[in-house]
């Protein structure tokens, strides 16, 4: 704009809807990615959900109708980081994920079920997606970018057309122009680029965008010369610059807006001009800008600026053919907060309701010009324009052949219905936040379909069954801290910085140990059938003369305590029945070979009396108690031990070290490893576990950029590495695995966590099965698993746990909700495994012989179990046929309603009470005077 011309957008308006004209009740979730979070056609809305993986879609017919008509699409086994919509066909959707592949959905029409599969899959990359976009006038043609990687693919041959090249760090933005010629990016490097993808490979202009390489972002202009970056200077304040590429050593123009960490991101309308510009971190109480870029001038001038309510996860502009041309609408910025979608509608205030053709110039059709082979061959032909004024309307329509339409199926009315949002989410999908980097599918989004849980198994539940995958028939359920009455308060004195390799406590039925943090390796020992407020006085402990590095309870003597000793020294400590009333200086047995310090121990799962410790001597040593004496020493380890674990059997064990390896032995037959795998990149600590029966190791370590992750192994083939890799979060702690045999559960979290991961293990594809999590107010500092006689079966709980505060024990149980609580869930609880007693003694297991463990039903005395309960089929209760067959008159209604209203009051002639009353006769009110 100058002084002789004004801008016709000078007093355009910003206008948020109405809290019923939002489209409430969804959950959204942002991932840290450099691509867009919601996207919109001219019929559907896509986001982010708060699962990874999985997207929100919503119609905007039906958003009109019904403002909670969401439906749930499990795209990718990792989270999503960009999506887009195709130009040209309303219900063709590409999604980008951190599991390096770029998928391309047809979305369903009314009617219609959300597809199980994608029609095509680009990739895999060597890095996650982080931008997508499709190409502005051919169909069948998108760019991605992984990476240091931008790639231009021929959606219809799965084949990247061409890849450009010379990018010095990862790319942050990459868009087509307006006509489909070039490609513009911009990189961590600061340096911005530009394309010509059908004549080389190498950038043909480039120029420093911004002085800072944080988050840079690129929007292309109507006209091929110009675009705008937006980014950071040196001194950290968000910047937005405008550039023309025949002069492109400096920007035309340039504008400041403050320091803050949240980057922005350009929204830009070509047709009108008009830019908005949001933050890209959720901050309360942001502020959408809109600027008006005149090239011509140029110049980038202040148009309005929006407050918003609530947080911002991610903006989009709604495509002009969808706009309310009448009411002059020139644009519609759809907001994601966390729990709704708010349409931001901008206005040009005319007096006469009529259409604008100065406001609304023709714009870009939904027919393509040509196709990928057509643009690559050389051809410019550009998309006809159409014009928006309702009168001219219906426009040409256009479905894409990448991916045909679904036929409309015909056993199936509603099939999107239980994906409604106006259920609880959490009803159809598990929670969230993992990846899964496996052969297998998002397994977890599904519905648990149980045939004895007494619930009855609908087709259409059959159908999302085959649509969505397998599901756990745990994945409902419920982690609860139990009443206060059973916790153990004003603990003190803790000692919470236990070894990496230790659990930081340990407890069995009847008590806890704690290490604290008093020097002279004191172990208090709580009394698990006595909580409630401990004295203020000091405790009773066990005196280990060294710092304690691990503890353990003897499985089959719940009064003996095994605590390894930063001298290098077992000590085993008998607790006297009642507990502790005296401190205790003179353990029972001290076990000494290790000439370094030991930092875990584990006892047989089997055998009485016997032991395995590891120590930084890098050596396993096995112990039979009952001599105190070291039998077997096994070797081969070149670094510190992060894990120990016997098989299920007993007969063989499991490492996994900071040397890279995953090692099993068979202790009896060598002290060398049996078999040899690799294991977890990151060497900052792993844990191991059998699973599956013994068939299977589960590791949770980290990977070489510090995620925490899950990796799954067969045990009889760990050469050929994991058969499955789970990803997690990015967190400091090792995750520590408790698992479950009875119910294939594995239940993971780390020191200092408030989440408890939980998840069903399969011996084979999809391998991981997501189950509710476990989510506490405030940070643990320990979580063990007690034994399986702890829990309530009546209450259908699976499991208890405790869970160690810093100044308080809390027992947390973990409950499947069920219907038919009655009956005996003889599906969920198995017969159990009689852990308390041995099977056989340290003698007979060091001779060569092997045991079994007696198995014992957990069914309560007196119910029945419930695949032997009859099953009850739902009836309708219709009302009888001579309820409709009776019509009533007007004057009948009339009188039943008053007979009921006198009924109600009594009887009008019936005496008042004071009738009754006698009173006095006029002689008697004369004195006697």
């Amino acid at each position: 704009m100058n002084r002789f011309k004004v801008s016709k957008f000078r007093h355009t308006e910003a206008r948020p809807a109405r809290r019923e004209a939002w489209i409430s009740d969804i959950r959204a979730g942002t991932t840290a990615s450099y691509g867009h979070h919601i996207k919109s056609s001219c019929s559907l809305i896509a986001f982010n959900s708060d699962r990874p993986g999985v997207l929100g879609i919503i119609s905007l017919e039906d958003h009109r109708k019904d403002k909670k008509h969401v439906a749930y699409l499990g795209c990718h086994s990792d989270l999503v980081t960009d999506l887009d919509f195709s130009p040209f066909d309303d219900f063709l959707l590409a999604s980008g994920s951190a599991d390096r592949t770029v998928k391309l959905w047809r979305l369903p029409g009314p009617g219609q079920v959300l597809p199980s599969e994608p029609g095509v899959v680009l990739g895999p990359e060597e890095l996650p997606v982080e931008v997508l976009q499709f190409h502005p006038t051919s169909d069948g043609i998108l760019v991605s970018t992984a990476g240091r990687a931008v790639k231009v693919w021929d959606i219809a041959k799965h084949q990247p057309l061409t890849e450009l090249q010379a990018h010095g760090d990862v790319v942050q933005s990459a868009v087509w122009s307006r006509d489909g010629a070039l490609v513009g990016t911009a990189c961590k490097d600061k340096q911005l680029r530009i394309f010509d993808p059908r004549v080389r490979a190498e950038a043909s202009q480039s120029t420093k965008a911004h002085e800072n390489s944080k988050d840079s972002q690129l929007a292309w202009t109507s006209t091929q010369e110009h675009l705008v970056s937006t980014g950071f200077n040196q001194m950290r304040e968000r910047e937005v610059k405008l550039w023309d590429t025949r002069l492109f050593s400096s920007a035309l123009a340039s504008l400041t807006l403050g320091t803050s960490s949240g980057s922005l991101i350009p929204l830009l309308d070509p047709d009108s001009g008009l830019l908005i510009l949001k933050l890209g971190l959720p901050y309360l109480y942001l502020q959408l800008y809109c600027y008006e870029v005149t090239p011509q001038q140029p110049s980038l001038s202040p148009v309005t600026q929006c407050v918003l309510e609530s947080v911002l996860r991610g903006a989009a502009l709604l495509p002009r053919r969808a706009l309310a041309v009448m009411g002059c609408e020139v644009l519609r910025v759809l907001q994601l907060s966390d729990i709704a979608i708010i349409p931001v509608s901008y206005h040009v205030p005319r007096k006469s309701v009529e259409f604008h053709e100065d406001l609304f110039p023709d714009t870009s059709g939904c027919v393509p010009a040509s196709d990928a082979h057509v643009w690559w061959a050389g051809s410019n032909q550009q998309v006809q324009k159409v014009s928006l004024n309702p009168a001219h309307r219906p426009h040409p329509s256009f479905i894409s052949c990448m991916i045909p339409p679904m036929e409309p199926p015909t056993d199936m009315a509603q099939p999107v219905e239980t994906l409604r949002a106006d259920t609880d989410p959490s009803e159809d999908f598990s929670s969230p936040t993992s990846s899964l980097t496996s052969p297998s599918t998002p397994s977890s989004l599904g519905l648990s379909l149980s045939s004895t849980s007494g619930i009855g198994t609908s087709p259409s539940q059959r159908s999302l069954q085959s649509l969505l995958g397998p599901s756990s028939k745990f994945r409902h359920a419920q982690g609860t801290i139990l009443h206060r009455d059973s916790h153990i308060t004003n603990l003190k004195g803790l000692n919470l910085t236990t070894p990496g390799e230790s659990d930081g406590f340990c407890a069995n039925r009847l008590h806890v140990a704690v290490p604290l943090l008093s020097s002279g390796g004191q172990v208090a020992v709580l009394e698990l059938q006595k909580p409630g407020r401990l004295p203020d006085t000091t405790l009773p402990t066990l005196q280990n003369g060294s710092a304690v590095m691990d503890l353990a309870w003897d499985p089959f003597d719940p009064y003996r305590l095994a605590v390894a000793g930063e001298d290098a020294r077992i000590r085993l400590w008998r607790v006297p029945p009642g507990g502790l009333k005296d401190i205790l200086t003179t353990p029972e047995t001290v076990l000494t070979g290790h000439t370094e310090k030991i930092y875990s121990l584990r006892f047989h799962p089997l055998a009485a009396d016997l032991l395995a410790s590891t120590s930084y001597d890098l050596t396993i040593r096995i112990w039979d108690l009952q001599a105190g004496a070291e039998r077997l020493r096994l070797q081969g380890h070149q670094d510190q031990i992060f894990g120990l674990a016997w098989s299920p059997d007993g007969q063989q064990l499991a490492t996994v070290c900071k040397d890279g390896h995953v090692r099993v032995y068979e202790p009896r037959s060598s002290p060398v490893p049996l078999r040899k795998g690799p294991g977890p990149e990151g060497g900052r600590g792993a844990r191991i576990v059998w699973v599956c029966d013994g068939r299977c190791l589960l590791v949770s370590g980290f990977d070489s950029r510090s995620e925490r992750q899950l990796q799954l192994y067969t045990a009889d083939a760990l050469t050929g590495g994991p058969s499955a890799v789970l990803g997690l979060d990015v967190a400091p702690s090792t995750l520590l695995p408790s698992y479950d045999p009875d119910t294939g559960l594995v239940l993971l979290t780390g020191k200092g966590d408030t989440r408890v991961f939980l998840y069903e293990v399969l011996p084979e594809a999809p391998f991981f099965l997501e189950c509710n999590s476990f989510t506490s107010p405030d940070p643990h500092k320990g979580f063990v698993l007690l034994p399986k006689t702890e829990c309530d079966v009546q209450e259908v709980e699976f499991a208890r746990c405790l869970r160690l505060r810093q100044t308080s024990l809390e027992p947390v149980a973990f409950r499947l909700p069920r219907v038919r609580k009655e009956f005996f869930q003889d599906d969920v609880f198995p017969d159990t495994a009689v852990s308390w007693e041995p099977a056989l003694s340290a003698k007979a297991w060091l001779g060569g012989t092997n045991g079994q463990p007696q198995l014992l039903s957990l069914k309560p005395p007196g119910m029945t179990p419930v695949s032997q309960a009859s099953r009850e089929v739902p009836t309708r209760r219709a009302p009888s046929s001579a309820q409709y067959l009776e019509e009533k008159s007007d004057q009948q209604k009339k009188e039943e309603l008053l007979n009921a209203m006198v009924a109600k009051l009594g009887n009008w002639e019936d005496p008042l009470p004071q009738d009754s009353f006698e009173g006095v006769d006029e002689d008697e009110w004369v004195s006697d005077e």
